[in-house]
């Protein structure tokens, strides 16, 4: 009796009429469940308290119902049992797939050389795709392996090369053309992880994949940039979805986040609304079971007070849902639903995100995930896989080491009158291979450790600490110290200008350790910000750690990721006399300046506005 009354109610549940869409307005909202608890999901007394805590407390649109990790599979009574369940629920449901053979074995993956492996792979594909029309490719579709088979198989090739080769078939014959085989009307999506970086080094390929699978979708997790073993930078959360839209206009599907390496419910919201601010049409939140997770006393941030961003002591207020119901937070879902709740308010009213172009050519590396650091430091970054010969300025890291015509693309854009900024690590990287062509410079080995800097002829000012850098010699007036570090009674630049044709090449010498560009005085981060904003009409000034989020419409976002309270002021051209703040409607005015462009002699006329921002909140403004 009590198996048909569960059974009974089971059915009642999967013939429930499908639920309107109620969600937010300007994006989507999906869960992720793993295959370790969507193999429970045949139990409706399981599911549904666990299901109603959730949707209870974050408006979801959409779930991934995952059919392998780790070498479970979800067998087919139960996928269509949970499909069923949240279909009547209002809910989309897609697949999802993680390639593991155990993830707690330092991610082991399957490896694509091995005969047994590799059929496995490819059932897999063909049963998802028996019982889903889009299936999500989990993190994991690279390989980690060095077995005998795959070191014989490697040859003579890199451990790179033998990757990207075997990862490519791998999709094709393996994924792609099996799901297709068995659904034609399968749509498949890669998730990329967050190392972007490292990608080529496992077989992620980040010039071929986009174009073989139907979408990608992004990896915007940063977890703690300190503790966690990736030290990714919390800029990275925005930056990496606009690097991959990008890389497939119109077909990034969303960002990804998971609550791991949480160090207070703050750090969590600041990877949701980053990843919005990039636009994100949908965003993932990973998992079904951490969402489950009871909000703790200890995940209220030391620096918590009136005014920030993410109000830790509103977030556990009851609410009111829509249908009358209060509602008593319980868990980390409401985090996310509280974060999106205040984003949604005014994510419509932004413009498409802009930035200094920044060219990172596909499979390159060097100077590993720089342009996060440097967003970190108030420049807004727009990383392209494209040289962006359009722009007016262009960011230039080491990585552009690896196109073999990039000395010429650079001397094509001098000649065109417009400037580029090219680093150390490039600079380092290109002598001997025609850099000398354009101006004559030696990145030495010695290095200088200093704290005092000179901004043109401005008095000395301090670094918050040492640092060291590497030094870099020039000739007397063939180029110049814009910027100059100072030791013992000696210079070298931080900040180099040379004129050629028409333009100029700027040379940003970087710190050995990337975080000292943290320390660097205001002044000096002025300086630079100025350099590189020649296509942007709004630049911020003040300290590091403080970020600036444009849009082609007229719109900003600063955000401060500092623990203390902070003074910036945002500079724009002279047009805008006044900017509001969306959130509050609060006015600011601006006041008239002039100062001399640092590419040229002529006289740059500015607006500049007062702001202050609490601990970790960002504001939003209209330019008018």
């Amino acid at each position: 009796m009590k198996n048909l009354l569960q059974l009974i109610a089971l059915l009642v549940a999967f013939a429930l009429p499908a639920l309107p869409g109620n969600g937010y307005q300007h994006f989507q909202v999906a869960v992720y469940a793993r295959a370790y608890e969507v193999r429970h999901m045949d139990s409706l007394q399981w599911i549904e308290p666990l299901w109603n805590q959730i949707s209870q407390q974050v408006k979801v649109d959409k779930i991934y119902l995952e059919t392998h990790r780790d070498r479970i599979l979800v067998d087919e009574k139960t996928i269509e049992s949970a499909k069923k369940f949240f279909e009547a629920r209002g809910v989309k449901v897609a697949g999802g797939i993680t390639y593991t053979v155990n993830e707690g074995n330092r991610y082991e993956t399957f490896c694509y050389t091995n005969p047994e492996h590799r059929k496995r792979v490819k059932e897999i594909a063909e049963y998802t795709a028996r019982h889903f029309d889009e299936i999500i490719l989990d993190d994991f579709f690279f390989t980690n392996c060095k077995c005998e088979l795959c070191i014989k198989a490697k040859g003579n090739l890199t451990w790179t090369q033998y990757r990207l080769k075997l990862m490519r078939e791998a999709a094709q014959e393996l994924v792609i053309n099996p799901a297709k085989a068995i659904n034609p009307n399968v749509k498949i999506v890669i998730k990329f992880p967050n190392w972007y970086e490292h990608f080529q080094g496992l077989g992620f390929d980040l010039e071929t994949e986009p174009g073989l699978f139907d979408g990608i979708y992004t990896g915007t997790e940063t977890r703690d940039p300190v503790r966690s073993g990736q030290h990714l930078q919390q800029y990275e959360s925005y930056l990496i979805f606009r690097y991959f839209e990008n890389i497939k206009p119109g077909g990034n599907g969303g960002g990804w986040v998971d609550p791991g390496g949480l160090s207070c419910m703050d750090r969590y919201a600041e990877q949701l609304w980053l990843t919005l601010f990039a636009k994100a049409p949908e965003i993932t939140l990973f998992d079904f079971r951490q969402l489950q997770r009871p909000l703790l006393p200890g995940d209220r941030a030391a620096w918590q007070g009136s005014h920030t961003s993410f109000d830790f002591d509103e977030m556990v207020t009851p609410f009111q849902r829509e249908d009358g119901e209060m509602i008593a937070p319980t868990t980390i879902a409401r985090a996310a639903g509280y974060t999106f709740e205040h984003v949604d308010g005014f994510l419509g009213k932004l413009g498409n995100p802009t930035g200094v172009k920044s060219y990172k050519p596909y499979n390159s590396l060097g100077e590993d995930f720089l342009q996060n650091f440097l967003g970190m430091a108030g420049i807004p970054m727009d990383l392209v896989p494209e040289f962006p010969a359009e722009a007016r300025m262009i960011l230039l890291t080491e990585s552009a080491k690896f196109d073999p015509l990039i000395v010429e693309k650079i001397k094509q854009q001098l000649r065109d009158g417009k400037n580029l900024v090219i680093t150390s690590g490039l600079l380092r990287a290109l002598q001997g291979k025609g850099i000398e062509d354009i101006v004559e410079l030696r990145y030495t080995d010695r290095k200088v450790l200093t704290r005092e800097f000179v901004v043109g002829w401005q008095a000395p000012c301090l670094a918050k600490a040492e640092m060291m850098i590497p030094q870099i010699q020039y000739l007397t007036n063939d180029s110049w110290e814009d910027i100059s570090c100072l030791a013992s009674g000696i210079g070298w630049p931080l900040l180099h200008q040379a004129r050629y044709a028409n333009g100029s090449l700027f040379v940003l010498t970087i710190p050995d350790n990337f975080g000292d560009l943290y320390n660097l005085p205001p002044d000096v981060l002025n300086r630079i910000r100025s350099v590189l904003s020649q296509d942007i009409k709004v630049r911020m000034e003040g300290p590091a750690q403080v970020s600036l989020f444009v849009y082609d419409n007229g719109t900003c976002i600063v955000e401060s990721f500092l623990p203390e309270t902070v003074q910036v002021k945002i500079v724009t051209d002279k047009q805008i006399g006044k900017l509001t703040n969306i959130l509050t409607h609060e006015e600011f005015v601006g006041k008239g300046e002039q100062s001399h462009q640092i590419w040229g002699r002529e006289k740059e006329e500015t607006m500049t506005f007062d702001v202050t921002l609490k601990p970790h909140s960002y504001i939003v403004f209209q330019g008018k």
